[in-house]
């Protein structure tokens, strides 16, 4: 009988450097598999607020016109490498599939650094807030490693070392960064869009309001909304602390549960191929399919 905490003393267990892969599934797809979903969206939302980002996002228009096309494919693909591991065939496909897209544009390695550094710190900072638990240090040393891995497969330069480290430098870009672009603002309010699309449309207005009760005042200014009142606020970050504290009263997930399996991946419903996950695009021409695509097998649950 698995009990609450023995996945934690598990992980203890391992080495952050060697085990990072182990530790970093058992965190996501056992410990976390909601909020670290929740986390991940939040992180790809905050890129938006980056004008060089949110700006190249609306004008690729995958986010704005295909928009739960783009959120399939980008969690498929991430989750694809968390559940087969960076060296094997599904995982080096997925990373292929990725750094095929990032190429075909003119992408900054900053921006890109930066892109992975939400990745480490977002997924934190939600359980700092919104978890049943805190991460432990071997949980935070696991998910540097593995996004200095992840970075290392897409060619990004100066990745930081330590989870110290991907914080600082996502503070100070999102510092000197963060501001008003009209194309990130329609990428923000068509992914506002799609979440509310999740739910039964009455719903749709009420998902708006949670979504944007929970942004920082940078982002809201980023963006320009409004910024939520205190009610709003409170409520909406009291239920989602009300749920951590009966999550930790659950017993611990004996299965893992990777992104695939989320209600939100709608596109796929009779399964689909690694290699076919994401655009085609050729520079300049965007959207334009490339041939000679070589097929990874994978299926929907």
């Amino acid at each position: 009988m698995v009990k609450r905490y023995d996945r934690l003393k598990e992980i203890q267990r391992l080495d952050p450097e060697r085990d990072f892969l182990e530790i970093y599934r058992l965190t996501v797809t056992h410990e976390f598999p909601w909020d670290i979903t929740r986390a991940l969206e939040l992180a790809l939302y905050r890129t938006y607020a980056v004008p060089s980002i949110g700006r190249l996002l609306d004008e690729t228009a995958e986010l704005t016109e295909r928009s739960q096309k783009r959120y399939d494919d980008t969690a498929l693909l991430l989750d694809t490498v968390v559940e087969h591991g960076f060296d094997t065939d599904d995982g080096r496909t997925a990373v292929r599939r990725i750094n095929h897209m990032h190429r075909s544009y003119d992408i900054s390695n900053d921006d890109m650094r930066y892109v992975l550094c939400t990745f480490v710190v977002t997924p934190k900072r939600w359980l700092d807030s919104f978890g049943w638990r805190r991460l432990c240090c071997h949980e935070l040393g696991a998910f540097a490693a593995y996004y200095r891995t992840l970075g290392a497969r897409m060619g990004i330069k100066d990745v930081p070392e330590t989870y110290e480290d991907f914080e600082r430098t996502l503070d100070a870009y999102e510092d000197e960064h963060f501001g008003w672009d009209e194309g990130g603002r329609r990428v923000s309010d068509a992914t506002l869009e799609l979440m509310g699309s999740w739910y039964p449309a009455p719903l749709a207005p009420l998902v708006r309001g949670a979504s944007l009760a929970l942004l920082d005042d940078a982002l809201l200014r980023a963006f320009r909304y409004p910024r939520p009142g205190p009610v709003a606020r409170r409520v909406t970050r009291g239920a989602l602390r009300l749920r951590a504290r009966a999550v930790r009263l659950l017993p611990p997930r004996r299965t893992p549960h990777y992104a695939r399996q989320n209600p939100e991946i709608k596109g796929y419903p009779n399964g689909y191929e690694i290699a076919e996950l994401g655009t085609f695009p050729t520079p300049g021409i965007r959207g334009c399919p490339v041939p000679g695509r070589r097929p990874s097998q994978s299926s929907a649950e």
